[in-house]
């Protein structure tokens, strides 16, 4: 058999032995087009999903050993939990909560969500393979909490899996669409999650945009990433960063502060800032490569071809980057802070404030426009349109006449 790649456990450096070196492949190559890397990305996860499974568990993220005494002790099972954790714990999204969980996998977070917190979650990925096995996991630990002889799983009208005090359902959905998929359910979220996903985003700004969309007003945006380092050198960036973007299949990474321009410039705040915690994970990559070495899993990859290797390559890339502080890893939270105005009025539901008092009367009044404006905030971002501001588009501000029952302004109301 075969020889394989072995650990120096002094130096964390890897020994390069027949078999892997007999499966090197050139590195940092670019990908063609952005269209073609979601496909090969699709791909891998609809064929390596099962892998994963097995290599990682339910929990396809990091694990977070945040002391010595947990590095020590801690498997990475209860690790991966740790992180998800440490993730509320800096976003402080509560129970019962409406959770998108993007991108993600085959479930193992949407789950822990549902079952230990009583959230409703969906849960959405690239991957039909996910869909699939996540479905299939959660029927599995719904069956379990069934009373009696009949095990049977039966999702409700809209999909969702009963777990715990929460439900969960997942849909295979490309994130970039999911502004335009859950329209229906813009402003109503109470969280979107997304851990280890994102980077795999061509355009990361469009994510940030289309999760203030479906945010609710105070509605947290839940991140974990990998990330480059900043002012990286060109023999960091060739070295490290090209091998992990090539093999993970990444478009280029993104700084941790280039994440907070997109979320800010999408209208979202800073919850929690970023907390690197790259010491804290890089563990995760030392076991990885001591499961990977069972000669099966490389000749599944070669069997995959160029990408199956070099994903498996990228393995001691990611662990040099750790351990040269030219890749990184970071936990962040944002949250939507614009107030949110129905599409339609419905007087069964709580109207807008009333404007200030010295602007209601009986009759003609003059008013300041401006004054008349700070009555009813437009939104920053411009999206009055969707969002229906009592103000109309066209009305003489100069003379009104407001109602304070009938909710009308010079004879317009919003149903006329």
């Amino acid at each position: 058999m075969a020889a394989v790649t072995s650990q120096t456990p002094q130096t964390g450096q890897d020994e390069v032995t027949d078999l892997s070196k007999q499966y090197d492949t050139p590195m940092g190559l670019a990908h063609s087009t952005m269209q073609a890397l979601k496909d090969r990305i699709k791909l891998h996860y609809d064929l390596a999903s099962d892998y994963y499974l097995n290599l990682w568990g339910e929990h396809i993220h990091h694990g977070y050993w945040a002391t010595d005494e947990a590095k020590a002790k801690d498997t990475k099972e209860v690790a991966q939990v740790n992180l998800i954790r440490l993730l509320l714990e800096i976003s402080k999204v509560s129970e019962g909560a409406r959770v998108l969980d993007t991108g993600c996998g085959i479930g193992g977070t949407s789950r822990f969500l549902a079952s230990e917190l009583g959230c409703t979650v969906t849960g959405i990925t690239i991957s039909t393979k996910q869909v699939e096995m996540a479905t299939r996991l959660t029927k599995a630990e719904a069956a379990k909490q069934i009373q009696g002889d009949d095990k049977t799983v039966t999702p409700d009208a809209d999909g969702f899996i009963a777990l715990g005090k929460g439900k969960v359902r997942f849909l295979e959905l490309d994130a970039e669409k999911m502004g335009e998929y859950f329209a229906s359910d813009a402003g109503t979220l109470d969280a979107v999650w997304i851990s280890e996903a994102l980077s795999h985003f061509p355009n990361k700004a469009l994510f940030f945009q289309n999760a203030f969309k479906v945010l609710k007003q105070g509605g947290k945006l839940v991140l974990a990433d990998w990330f480059k380092g900043e002012e990286l050198n060109q023999t960091q960036f060739d070295n490290d960063i090209k091998p992990i973007e090539d093999g993970m299949l990444l478009p280029p990474l993104c700084t941790q502060p280039d994440y907070v321009k997109f979320a800010t410039d999408a209208g979202l705040k800073v919850f929690h800032e970023p907390k690197d915690i790259s010491k804290d994970v890089s563990k995760t990559w030392d076991i990885s490569w001591s499961l990977v070495q069972n000669p099966s899993l490389w000749a599944f990859a070669f069997s995959q071809g160029r990408d199956g290797i070099a994903f498996l390559q990228a393995f001691r890339a990611m662990r040099r980057g750790y351990s040269n502080g030219s890749f990184r890893y970071a936990v962040m939270s944002f949250q939507n802070r614009e107030q949110s105005y129905p599409t339609s009025i419905d007087i069964s539901r709580p109207q807008p404030p009333p404007p200030p008092a010295h602007l209601l009367s009986s009759g003609p009044v003059r008013s300041d426009p401006s004054k008349l404006m700070a009555a009813y905030p437009q939104p920053r971002n411009q999206r009055g349109s969707e969002l229906g501001i009592l103000v109309p588009p066209r009305m003489n501000v100069g003379e009104v006449r407001i109602s304070k029952t009938e909710n009308r302004i010079n004879g317009w109301s919003p149903d006329a």
